[in-house]
């Protein structure tokens, strides 16, 4: 694990130079096997930064993983070994990414360079490389016009994705691939669900044009924003008026058909956005169950700014069937059961675009093992004509088609219509991430 260490003072906060060195910290922590949310939660906890200072860093970080490929490609041909320490390397994954996307990045070529410089100089890491970052830089601007065909030739430079997903993605998807993948490298839109107990979406979107803020209606109570905003400026957030959500996840609240009175389990929960919804749309009696407590506690945040109640249980959704009290389970059936099993998370990688880096190609057969386990024991708890909804992030098939299917044989369940998999769009028409929907319902006792 890459250990956060300060720069120094001569780099100031509101400088291009200040983010890349912190940018440059988190990207290393990735490629040392952390997820990008947990690195740059560590970089933040060590700096004493403004809101936009942070959102800059966090945006370099993200830009770095989704440009990774061909960055990886430029560097292969700008060094003569991979640069050492790993923030050295992260150092120009940022810098590079920036210079790739300078008309959409903002930064001309010399303040990237310059900056960088500035970037390597401030950390005891990187003080001794600031030489080689400043050739490695200015090279690739006088010879960008030849580097960049070469870098962009073959995988992972292509699509910046590693060749496994690739392959993968065509073998799945023949004739999709690559708008697959195309749509993964897109910055996601900022979509919102409207609380339908506090407004109704024409309310919200005549309070979001007062405040100056371009949206459109994109779902039965989603809202996109035309220009992403941080979650603090957005009108009514705070309040619990809207909250943050994509519009193929909040499709499953409705698919799940639940009433008032009804009994209903939210299983791996957390982070809570399915949960809000939920309880947003009925008055239901609602557990949500997450393996890890420290997660609860992010659920437990959400309904606080919603003001609204649920139970949260610490439990694994793999243990605690048929014997009643076994387990976190209290032996009360279930009228609904929302699964979102873990998965390998493939269909969000426009959201988290270091998932790709991170994900091995057996990591599929695993988290399919785990989730079948899962799906087994949950189905124990469902009452005779209750609706189990199974739900994943993913885009392989041994994930969705093959698990649904699977899971409705090993268990006589009956499946009731549902969208399937619905593959990652980024147009102006559609928008939203790649999601599975399986629905069953319970027949007999």
């Amino acid at each position: 694990m890459i250990q956060i260490s300060l720069i120094s003072s001569s780099a100031k906060p509101d400088s291009l130079a200040y983010q890349l060195a912190y940018a440059a910290q988190a990207v290393a922590a990735v490629r040392a096997g952390s997820a990008l949310p947990q690195a740059l939660a560590a970089v933040f906890k060590r700096i004493d930064a403004a809101p936009p200072t942070r959102g800059a860093i966090q945006d370099i970080s993200y830009r770095a993983m989704r440009r990774r490929g061909v960055t990886d490609s430029l560097l292969a041909l700008l060094a003569n070994k991979p640069p050492q320490p790993e923030v050295l390397q992260g150092l120009l994954d940022c810098a590079l990414a920036l210079l790739v996307d300078n008309d959409d990045a903002g930064y001309e070529g010399f303040t990237v360079v310059d900056q960088a410089v500035e970037a390597a100089a401030a950390s005891p890491a990187m003080s001794f490389a600031k030489g080689v970052v400043n050739a490695i830089l200015r090279r690739f601007l006088r010879e960008r016009v030849s580097l960049m065909p070469q870098a962009l030739k073959t995988p992972p430079g292509t699509w910046n994705y590693p060749t496994w997903w690739i392959d993968r993605l065509q073998a799945a998807y023949p004739e999709q691939w690559q708008a697959i993948l195309h749509a993964g490298n897109q910055e996601p839109p900022l979509t919102l669900r409207v609380n339908r107990r506090r407004s109704t979406v024409d309310q919200y979107l005549a309070t979001l044009a007062a405040a100056g803020m371009a949206a459109r209606q994109v779902g039965p109570v989603a809202v996109r924003l035309e220009r992403a905003v941080p979650v603090l400026q957005i009108p009514g957030f705070s309040e619990g008026v809207v909250s943050v959500q994509d519009a193929a996840a909040q499709l499953a609240t409705p698919l799940l058909d639940v009433s008032d009175g009804m009994r209903v389990l939210d299983a791996c929960a957390a982070p809570g956005g399915k949960t809000g919804h939920l309880l947003e749309y009925a008055d239901i009696e609602l557990d949500a169950l997450d393996h890890d407590a420290r997660r609860l506690a992010r659920i437990n945040e959400n309904l606080q700014r919603l003001q609204l109640k649920a139970r949260l249980i610490a439990g694994d959704a793999r243990i605690g069937g048929l014997a009643p009290g076994a387990g976190w389970w209290d032996g009360r059936a279930y009228d609904r059961i929302l699964a979102d099993v873990p998965c390998t998370a493939s269909g969000i990688v426009r959201r988290h675009p270091d998932i790709r880096w991170l994900r091995r190609k057996t990591d599929a057969e695993q988290l399919a093992t785990l989730s079948a386990q899962i799906l087994d024991n949950l189905w124990q708890m469902l009452r005779p004509d209750g609706k189990l909804l199974l739900v994943t992030c993913s885009l392989w098939p041994l994930e969705s088609e093959q698990q649904a299917n699977a899971f409705a044989q090993r268990n006589n369940a009956t499946r009731l219509p549902a969208p399937g998999q619905l593959l990652p769009t980024a147009s102006a028409e559609t928008d939203h991430d790649g999601l599975f929907y399986a629905l069953f319902q319970k027949t007999g006792a």
